[in-house]
């Protein structure tokens, strides 16, 4: 936390509002902490709501414009107008009597909502700003990897959705392999049930004991027609699965192999992840520490672990 510049505290106070909505209501945590500790949950709303209604600059805005900002107050609940919240400002003189300002910065609501003095707030003087720029830094790290991960994952979703269209024609081929060999075993069952008959018929003798020998003979020297159909049909069927197999052999490899990236790139944003909450808890416990931004880092790093697994040190949404 840089101290604010400018030769006045109005000068000072003007600088506050061009940083952005975030760092603005760190500022006000960091100033103001043991008064609105309790408070952090709520000011978070009003930065993500403000980061949601500025449709140009989002998360990089200071400001809103006044239509936003209307829309701010009634969101929140607040009866008093824009105009209303300003003539409250400058009876405290945080903002000059001829001052117009087009744009609403979060700072000027922090100000009125908790009646803050805003000269005490725009003389805070920063603390362990290398710690916080580190961890800032950490939390900037934990980002990318989340990117990479969420990356990953998407690739491995893509692929493992190919793989389930090659398994259908594998599958099926298979089915028919199945279904091929099923009627062989059928045909072959029905060729040994007759040559057992024509075998048993055969030890009688006689006439009908000799066509017996002479038709058994002729099964034994070609098998019947629908057995070499079934046949060349299971053949068939063993080509046709064959060619099928490969692609989906390939596109299950590709499949597993993205997998395993994306739970690696999660191992490592599970592993930053923690890393980045340590180093805050060290610089927790050490003087002159600025809360405010802590607790706003700690927070953002609670958002990330809702996109990890439990089992990774997620939470639960």
């Amino acid at each position: 936390m840089q101290d604010l510049q400018g030769s006045s505290d109005h000068d000072k106070l003007a600088d506050l509002c061009t940083k952005s909505y975030k760092d603005q209501a760190c500022w006000f945590l960091n100033s103001f902490w043991d008064k609105h500790s309790g408070e952090c949950e709520k000011i978070w709303a009003y930065v993500q709501k403000c980061v949601e209604l500025d449709s140009q600059k989002h998360a990089d805005g200071n400001a809103l414009d006044e239509m936003m900002a209307h829309r701010f107050l009634e969101i929140f609940g607040e009866t008093l107008t824009v105009m209303a919240m300003r003539d409250r400002l400058r009876s405290t003189g945080a903002l000059n009597p001829t001052e117009r300002p087009k744009v609403v910065p979060i700072t000027h609501y922090l100000i009125f909502k908790y009646n803050a003095d805003w000269r005490f707030l725009v003389n805070t003087k920063g603390d362990n700003q290398g710690e916080i720029a580190k961890a800032q830094a950490m939390l900037d790290q934990v980002n990318v990897a989340f990117v990479e991960a969420e990356a990953k994952t998407e690739i491995a979703r893509q692929a493992e959705a190919y793989a389930r269209q090659q398994e259908a024609p594998f599958k099926a081929a298979q089915e028919e392999v199945d279904s091929a060999l099923a009627e062989v075993k059928r045909q072959e069952d029905a060729r040994n049930s007759k040559i057992a008959e024509l075998q048993a018929k055969g030890q009688a003798g006689g006439v009908s004991g000799g066509r017996a020998k002479a038709e058994l003979a002729q099964v034994l020297a070609e098998d019947p027609l629908p057995l070499r159909k079934a046949k060349i049909t299971l053949e068939a069927a063993l080509k046709k699965a064959e060619k099928a197999r490969a692609p989906f052999e390939a596109a299950t490899r590709a499949a597993a192999e993205a997998r395993a990236a994306a739970e690696a790139a999660l191992d490592e944003a599970a592993r930053q992840v923690e890393e980045a909450e340590a180093y805050l808890a060290e610089v927790k416990s050490r003087p002159g520490t600025p809360h405010g931004s802590i607790w706003w880092l700690e927070r953002e790093l609670h958002e990330k672990k809702k996109f990890l697994p439990v089992s990774r040190g997620g939470v639960r949404k």
